[in-house]
């Protein structure tokens, strides 16, 4: 496998975040490292400073079929680290769509004669079933398989995740969070506070991207309302996160865009029984009292009709989870 070119790997990086519905800008040179982006999610920005190079095999018939390994080219030692947010050291598989992250702190210092940084490729098969997969390398470092909808997490935590990927227990919590599989309270009480928070966190986003990813393969990346795509679709809830009978099955979600999604939730609008997005008149009134009803003309000429819907029938909504969402929003 041929080098990528740096447009690619930073475009890689770019629609990876975006699958973890986080938005990514490259505020640097795209062919150097490390390339900084600025990385927005909810409502945080951090600056990340990414370290990245294609993975590639190890070389010829004497090394193993399954090793895999970065080329250090470009940089001179030590490594530049970010003072102000996380630093990424990334070898991208574009046949699998997949990065390796490995530890930054081991990696300061390394011989200027052809480095490299080697993973067998089997890890980063783990990582597409599970999200994220550890190892334990011969010089103690742990590095990491990221499925692509897991950067963010892996982003976020990465310093802890490199120190704690040899502690069995938390590979085995990570691992089944990272799958969407339950952990008790009383399984997180048996750990430390710091290392059940990022149990917490990786478990909340994986859940969040995958519930994203469903949802927007569902509706086509489609807006229901406009129909319209443009890579600026985002993930409804129909019955909200913390109601109770929410879930994250496909047939409790719509694919909006960000104005519709936030009336929506705020039940500006509600969707009805037969499948028709309508406007909420109470709110509508609240709007034109407030003298707030700027636009809502425009806004209201897409609703009224049945909205766009998956292909799949089964993973339509249901009318028990619209009611029960127009119960808990007070839309009657």
């Amino acid at each position: 496998m041929p080098q990528l070119d740096p447009s690619s790997l930073v475009a890689a990086l770019i629609a990876a975040f975006d699958d973890n519905n986080a938005v990514a800008h490259l505020v640097s040179n795209a062919s150097r490292n490390p390339r900084r982006l600025i990385v927005q999610y909810e409502s945080n920005t951090m600056e990340v400073w990414v370290f990245i190079w294609t993975l590639t095999h190890g070389g010829g018939a004497a090394r193993p079929r399954d090793e895999f390994r970065i080329q250090i080219t470009g940089v001179r030692p030590p490594l530049e680290t970010n003072p102000q947010g996380p630093t990424l050291l990334l070898g991208y598989e574009p046949n699998l769509g997949c990065f390796a992250g490995f530890d930054v702190n081991k990696h300061q210092t390394f011989s200027t004669r052809s480095p490299s940084i080697q993973i067998p490729i089997t890890v980063l098969h783990e990582a597409l079933q599970h999200g994220l997969s550890f190892i334990t390398k011969g010089n103690d470092e742990i590095a990491i398989g990221i499925r692509p909808d897991q950067l963010l997490n892996y982003t976020i935590n990465a310093a802890v995740l490199h120190q704690e990927g040899a502690n069995a227990t938390m590979v085995d919590l990570l691992t089944r969070v990272s799958s969407l599989e339950d952990v008790s309270g009383e399984e997180l009480a048996l750990i430390p506070p710091e290392r059940s928070r990022v149990v917490s966190e990786v478990s909340r986003l994986s859940r969040d991207s995958s519930f994203r990813h469903k949802i927007l393969l569902a509706y086509d990346r489609r807006c229901a309302v406009t129909r319209m795509q443009l890579r600026l679709v985002e993930a409804a809830h129909i019955l909200p996160v913390g109601a109770e009978g929410s879930s994250d099955d496909v047939r409790n979600g719509l694919c909006l865009s960000p104005t519709y999604h936030r009336a929506f939730d705020r039940a500006l609008i509600y969707l009805d029984e037969s499948l028709r997005m309508q406007i909420n008149p109470a709110k509508e009134q609240e709007l034109i009292s407030a003298n707030l009803a700027g636009g809502i003309a425009e806004f209201k000429a897409a609703l009224g009709t049945r909205v766009h819907l998956p292909a799949d029938r089964t993973q339509w909504p249901t009318a028990a989870i619209i009611q029960a969402a127009n119960s808990f929003r007070r839309v009657f």
